[in-house]
């Protein structure tokens, strides 16, 4: 049981430093601001796909990421909030590989467009910014994060390998 709780804090950390240097990749890069946004870090919003512990991990790294990049506290809450929702809804589609990155492209096309109207005061309506936002999840999420998937998937029993497996190759 201790052994199990260690793994899935260990997975959730790691996760969360992954998207952590992603998003501060981005940003150095330029691509992680404004209406369209190509954040590498979103990619990994398929990781529920694999396991729970993404859902933490992609949460916290995320508040890091946006804490790091200097993001508006309302920014970091809901565009938190997005990361959130969407991990958890790709969990619970985890059954349906094709549709692991629809929960985090929704989630933040609906949620990040009323931060950069109303938090930022961008030029532009919602309904350009769900557009731009939608295209930035689509690449990010839709393109990225599925081959991303497609790549740990082929590796997925050696990465996400279930706790009891781990115990059993050790010798335990």
């Amino acid at each position: 049981m201790r052994d199990k709780k260690v793994l899935f804090i260990t997975q959730a950390a790691m996760i969360a430093a992954l998207y952590v240097v992603l998003t501060m990749i981005a940003q150095a890069l330029g691509l992680a601001s404004y209406a369209i946004q190509i954040r590498f870090s979103e990619a990994l919003t398929i990781l529920p796909y694999f396991t729970s512990a993404a859902i933490p991990g992609l949460t916290v790294g995320c508040v890091i990421g946006n804490l790091l990049t200097g993001c508006l506290p309302l920014d970091i809450a809901f565009g938190s909030l997005a990361t959130l929702l969407g991990a958890i809804g790709t969990y619970w589609l985890r059954k349906y590989k094709l549709a692991a990155p629809i929960p985090p492209i929704v989630a933040n096309t609906v949620i990040v467009p009323f931060v950069l109207a109303y938090v930022y005061r961008f030029e532009g309506s919602v309904p350009y910014f769900m557009l731009t936002v939608g295209i930035g999840e689509i690449i990010s999420c839709g393109v990225l994060g599925m081959i991303l998937l497609v790549v740990l998937d082929k590796y997925r029993n050696v990465i996400f390998r279930p706790y009891e497996v781990q115990k059993a190759t050790r010798g335990h």
